[in-house]
């Protein structure tokens, strides 16, 4: 899943460690999801999102391609 998490925490003036402080995580968490190596729980979302005041979905973008698989995979 794409996202913008590493811009807003840069915009914010926020170290990954500040972050990862903010929201209860470790470092590692943070920079696995600036790196799109891990995708957030729905509530560790919903706190990215309060944090930067913005919605999940301007934050988490999903991978078209993912996307479209999934979306393609035959019902049932």
């Amino acid at each position: 899943m794409k996202n913008r998490l590493k811009v807003l925490r840069a915009e914010a003036g926020l170290s990954q460690a500040a972050l990862a402080d903010r929201l209860g995580v470790s470092r590692q968490t943070v920079n696995a999801l600036e790196t799109g190596r891990y995708d957030p729980s729905l509530p560790l979302a919903f706190s990215l999102a309060d944090l930067f005041g913005l919605r999940i979905e301007d934050i988490f973008e999903p991978d078209r391609e993912s996307a479209t698989a999934s979306s393609d995979a035959p019902a049932g």
